[in-house]
């Protein structure tokens, strides 16, 4: 009996059996549910996500780097000293100036939010009207709309710059925003994305004796969330790092917004050693908000693609 007992199908080795046999049976089910093709689809893109990770990985170890490490042969994805020297270079460099760094700051947080709004609405309402509204020339209103999209951002500098001025806008937030209200992709998108939302609907809504307006809001703006989130994410990348505004409409430091500010810190510094560790804390800076939103609104962002006709 103690042999049996000690052996390998004996009371010890029993529960370590059903464990194996457990085990043995969940692989079992997983490689009938998935193909080996499928496997190895998942372990290639895995991979290749990875690698489009370390971009982002070096971004971040950079910015942590002390000065020796940033000049290494061959460069080291990964910090061996971290450090925040950098950033504290940043700071007091920024301190030293005339006006303070949470300035700039304050002046980004300023436009992006005004233009968030006003790209939001202009392009909601101007998608709605071309979606769901019959007028005359609309099809050459849409075939411009389109037509902008292939005009580069140097061509419009000079008639922005005229618009602004002629309005008295320069040396104020309005000048930052104005260029940005009136966004192609916006409206291309949002007029795309409303395209989906049923004719029957909005008919039904204004046999019920709701207006335009009422539409707008209570049917249209809900439903076109993921477009929405969609062009948030376009348009704080493009203002938030744009800096021609700051450069050809506004003459006043204490207007010029962040991008400006670290464009031109990293311009005079391209040439310095020491530079180089505020140009990498400046480089973070400049990315982590953009990831952040990005990473907020990503999933709305893939349903706007797949809805509307964006390939």
């Amino acid at each position: 009996m103690a042999n049996a007992a000690s052996g390998p199908m004996g009371p010890a080795a029993a529960p370590s059996y059903r464990r194996r046999e457990h085990a043995l049976t969940r692989l079992w089910r997983w490689r009938k549910r998935y193909s080996m093709f499928q496997v190895a689809l998942v372990l290639f893109l895995t991979a290749i996500g990875l690698f489009m990770l370390l971009p982002i990985v070096f971004l971040f170890n950079n910015a942590f780097k002390p000065l020796n490490e940033l000049f290494l042969f061959p460069p080291t994805i990964w910090v061996k000293e971290p450090t925040v020297r950098n950033f504290e270079q940043l700071f007091l460099r920024s301190a030293a100036g005339v006006v303070p760094f949470t300035r700039y700051l304050f002046n980004s947080v300023i436009v992006v939010s005004l233009s968030l709004v006003s790209v939001i609405l202009a392009s909601t309402m101007a998608g709605y009207v071309l979606s769901k509204h019959r007028f005359h020339f609309k099809s050459l209103i849409m075939s411009l709309i389109m037509l902008s999209l292939m005009f580069a951002p140097e061509t419009v500098s000079i008639p922005r710059y005229l618009i602004v001025s002629g309005l008295g806008l320069t040396n104020t937030y309005f000048a930052h925003v104005l260029p940005f209200i009136a966004s192609p992709v916006a409206v291309f998108l949002m007029k795309q994305f409303i395209d989906q939302v049923p004719d029957a609907l909005v008919e039904a809504a204004k046999l019920d004796g709701a207006s335009d307006m009422y539409i707008f809001t209570r049917i249209i703006m809900p439903l076109t969330a993921p477009a929405v989130a969609t062009v948030s994410i376009i348009t704080f990348q493009a203002v938030y790092m744009d800096g021609e505004g700051s450069t050809l409409y506004t003459q006043k430091e204490t207007m010029k917004t962040i991008a400006f500010y670290v464009t031109s810190l990293t311009a005079n510094l391209q040439n310095s050693v020491a530079g180089q560790s505020v140009a990498a804390a400046c480089a973070l800076l400049l990315f982590i908000p953009n990831l952040v939103m990005f990473l907020l609104f990503q999933r709305k962002m893939i349903q706007t693609m797949l809805h509307s006709g964006v390939k």
